[in-house]
């Protein structure tokens, strides 16, 4: 999940008490700090939930300093826009909305129960609920849930989101999309079966065990045929959620409406508290900060922290306002392999040994706001992760500083004993990687290793850095990016990045061009294995695996301090997606 990875419900009283009542419930069981909801103060929504309400109306607005990468399901690869697209989509099984680690965990959503599981792991039938419907009142139905996952076969159309179910359901590429798909129907993909408009079944030709967190992420939601515009759907995607398209502006302005033919009682998950749900977007991070401090707005959609500028303000005179979760992300450094030096390890070894890592620390907003030095790829946030006390290259140990010394040792060894130029691509519209990646061009010069930096519109991140040839006409030898698990394993986390199946020509993530066989063979045997204990065994070897590539420099497992108006209600952070979980938002009131 790239960087920053919603809804009423009851209208009775009696029914209202009860949801109070269950968020009151969810507090306690997501607290840390004695499992009682606060009001409101310094970091109080990172493991509870603030200010627990159930009004209904009013506009939430959101800010943000860049636009959703697609807001079509199948092309969006920001956590923040999987987030948000749960306003207008569904899927057959999503996150819970409780805060914390909870939040993490499976429910159903367009499907009755988890799927009934057989064929040992292989095979799954859901049954879809009743009163679910389109935003034109038609009911939504397996086959539409099969087209919007066949999408992903698209992909020299609908490039730049997740493949997974591709991967999982088509290893051998049999099945060329539904746009190339000779059968009548369009749904020519032989391993989903829909016997009915109510049943959808899956055929898995292995056994996968994150197979349901698959069906959980937006590239699984429906898509219906007639309304699929391919490359132009992000433009107006059609709704089976609770809002619906109003009106987008590309870098401008979104706005979401109530969607009138969703019905409260088809869906567990929603609670549609306001009536309108906004977005405006702003070129400048400081310019939005001071925005929302001013009270403009009520949070910002990216959930990647304020600008240093706007945390300094809010922290001096609004901390209260402020959250300070681990993310869940990794900042980093990747050294793109088809760039040259970066094709020898060593030379890779040298840039980070060479960087000031406490200065990099500093540069993303020190321990507070930028997080603990990263030692490692595999975030504290994953099942089998060794947190910091794996730390092969002494990042924050002995060589916090840098080690110059050894940084010359490893020149030397790739045959660069005076140096070389390299470019540092960094996204435009974010200060502090720009200033991430300051630190490193600095530090570097240390060495003889002169980074030049070129920032990049960071809305167009798929087709610049995604696209391994534009990487290499443009000499990106370092690219500046963070990244947090799509689902909670190190599947989730790292499959995208580190499996050589994952290469893209457009739309890519794996930046550093991976392509070791051992790495695709410990995912292939994670995948397969059920036995929680082994899995984490298997995740640190990958884990390892990487580091020894030194494919990457870790920056930070990131924190950050969040901004959250006094007008929010039901605010709480969910693991599921790094930040806080839209869909529960209310206001305190209507006006």
């Amino acid at each position: 999940m790239t960087t920053q990875r919603t809804s009423g419900r009851r209208k009775q009283a009696l029914a209202a008490a009860a949801l109070v009542a269950g968020l009151l419930a969810t507090a306690a069981c997501g607290s840390s700090g004695g499992g009682k909801t606060s009001d409101a103060g310094y970091d109080a929504a990172g493991n509870k939930v603030v200010n627990a309400g159930t009004t209904k109306g009013g506009t939430l607005k959101f800010a943000g300093t860049q636009d959703g990468d697609s807001w079509d399901t199948t092309r969006s690869y920001y956590g923040f826009a999987w987030n948000f697209m749960r306003y207008y989509s569904r899927q057959l099984v999503t996150y819970k909305t409780e805060p914390g680690k909870s939040g993490a965990a499976l429910q159903p959503d367009l499907a009755t129960d988890m799927g009934k599981v057989s064929d040992g792991g292989k095979t799954y039938t859901f049954t879809l609920r009743d009163g679910i419907s389109w935003e034109d009142g038609k009911p939504i139905t397996s086959k539409d849930v099969k087209y919007g996952i066949e999408r992903q076969w698209a992909q020299d159309v609908l490039s730049g989101g997740p493949v997974y179910l591709k991967d999982i359901l088509d290893p051998n590429g049999e099945y060329q999309g539904p746009y190339q798909d000779e059968s009548a129907d369009k749904l020519g993909l032989k391993a989903v079966e829909t016997p009915d408009d109510k049943t959808i079944v899956f055929h898995l030709p292995q056994v996968n065990s994150d197979f349901p967190q698959m069906l959980a992420m937006p590239s699984a939601s429906p898509v219906r045929q007639d309304k699929d515009t391919k490359s132009k759907y992000g433009l107006h995607p059609f709704s089976s959620g609770p809002y619906k398209f109003e009106s987008y502006e590309p870098g401008k302005s979104l706005e979401l409406v109530r969607n009138t033919q969703w019905k409260d009682t088809s869906d567990p998950v929603r609670k549609a508290y306001p009536d309108t749900v906004s977005v405006k977007f702003f070129s400048n991070a400081n310019d939005m900060d001071q925005r929302l401090i001013a009270g403009d707005y009520d949070l910002d959609l990216s959930q990647s922290g304020m600008s240093p500028q706007g945390r300094q303000t809010a922290l001096k005179q609004h901390k209260g306002n402020l959250d300070n979760p681990l993310s869940g992300y990794v900042r980093y450094a990747v050294f793109p392999q088809n760039v040259k030096p970066f094709d020898n390890e060593h030379c890779r070894k040298a840039v980070i040994h060479g960087a000031d890592h406490l200065s990099l620390q500093t540069a993303r907003g020190g321990p507070v706001a930028g997080g603990d030095i990263g030692t490692n790829m595999l975030p504290p946030t994953v099942p089998g992760t060794e947190g910091r006390e794996y730390d092969p290259f002494a990042l924050a140990g002995a060589d916090k500083n840098g080690n110059i010394a050894k940084a010359k040792e490893e020149l030397i060894a790739c045959g660069k004993p005076d140096g070389f130029g390299t470019t540092i691509a960094v996204r435009n519209n974010k200060p502090v990687e720009v200033a991430t990646a300051q630190s490193l061009q600095a530090s570097l010069k240390k060495i003889g290793v002169d980074a030049q930096i070129d920032q990049y519109d960071g809305s167009q991140t798929s087709g610049i850095v995604g696209s391994p040839s534009n990487v290499e006409k443009k000499g990106y030898g370092i690219i500046i990016d963070g990244w947090a698990a799509d689902f909670p394993s190190v599947q989730g986390f790292g499959r995208p990045l580190w499996d050589s199946k994952y290469i893209l020509e457009s739309g890519n993530n794996n930046y550093a061009l991976i392509k070791d066989e051992a790495i695709d063979e410990l995912f292939d045997a994670y995948a397969k294995e059920l036995d929680e204990g082994s899995k984490g065994r298997i995740a640190r070897q990958i884990n390892h695996k990487v580091m020894e590539g030194a494919y990457y420099l870790p920056f930070t497992y990131e924190k950050y301090l969040n901004w959250r108006s006094s007008r929010l209600t039901n605010v709480y952070m969910t693991d599921a997606y790094n930040g806080y979980d839209f869909i529960s938002l209310g206001l305190k009131s209507s006006k």
